[in-house]
């Protein structure tokens, strides 16, 4: 147990000390407030997003447990990925119940790009 852990440190020593291109997590982009703003009140527009009912998120009233919580996603999720996500679920996983937003013309690409930016905030 101790050698995994040993290599570890070594290796990000290496690395820091060699000067090699790290790559950054992607929770620091640069977020656009206002777009972000906008994308927030679709999310919670019931005839819109109405992205509470399946997810949860600091803030939600009475957030929904069907899908996964959206703090922190983009940690794991670039902003190509979070904007694909919302575009057409069904791509990634078939058998979704979350709606292809864009495919489906639900939302519109300018507000899945809001909607994208907003959950960049999260």
């Amino acid at each position: 147990m101790r050698k995994p852990a040993k290599f570890l440190t070594t290796a990000s020593a290496i690395l820091m000390l060699s000067g090699a291109a790290i790559i950054a997590p992607t929770a620091a982009m640069a977020v656009d407030a206002d777009l972000a703003a906008k994308g927030k009140k679709i999310a919670e527009n019931r005839k819109k997003g109405n992205c509470f009912t399946c997810h949860s998120y600091k803030g939600a009233h009475l957030a929904g447990n069907i899908g996964p919580a959206l703090n922190g996603v983009s940690k794991r999720k670039s902003r190509q990925q979070i904007y694909d996500q919302i575009y057409d679920a069904t791509k990634a996983n078939p058998y979704t119940a979350m709606p292809p937003f864009g495919k489906y013309e639900i939302l519109s690409k300018d507000e899945i790009n809001a909607v994208t930016e907003w959950v960049l905030t999260l």
